[in-house]
Order: structure tokens, then C-alpha cells, then sequence
């Protein structure tokens, strides 16, 4: 009896990364702080890429 030949898989094409968060998946915003005067914060927080919702590859 042969041997069953075996069959490799084809290699998965290289994803291009996010141009928004350049392969992150995470992007840094700034936010507002008052309730009645909302003003700009100068510290900056972490968030999830919405572009590719955090995998880091751009969207097809």
C-alpha cells in the first residue's frame, strides 16, 4: 500500500497594515473634560482602531 501523499496548505497572503493605526489596532484620542464647559484635555487616551477594529490589517 502507498504512502498518501501529503499536501501542504498555500501560504496566506500578507495583510497590509491599518493606515490608521499602523498595525496597532489601537489609536490615541484626545477627550473633553466639564460638564457645562466641555474643554480639550491635554492628555490623550487609548481606544480601539474602528477602521479595523483592532487587528491591525487594513479592511479588504
Amino acid at each position: 500500500m502507498p504512502a498518501a501523499k501529503r499536501t501542504r496548505p498555500a501560504p496566506a497572503a500578507k495583510k497590509k497594515p491599518c493606515p490608521d493605526c499602523k498595525k496597532a489596532g489601537q489609536v490615541s484620542e484626545s477627550f473633553q473634560i466639564g460638564s457645562r464647559t466641555k474643554r480639550e484635555s491635554a492628555d490623550r487616551q487609548e481606544a480601539l482602531c474602528l477602521t479595523c477594529f483592532g487587528t491591525g490589517h487594513a479592511p479588504e
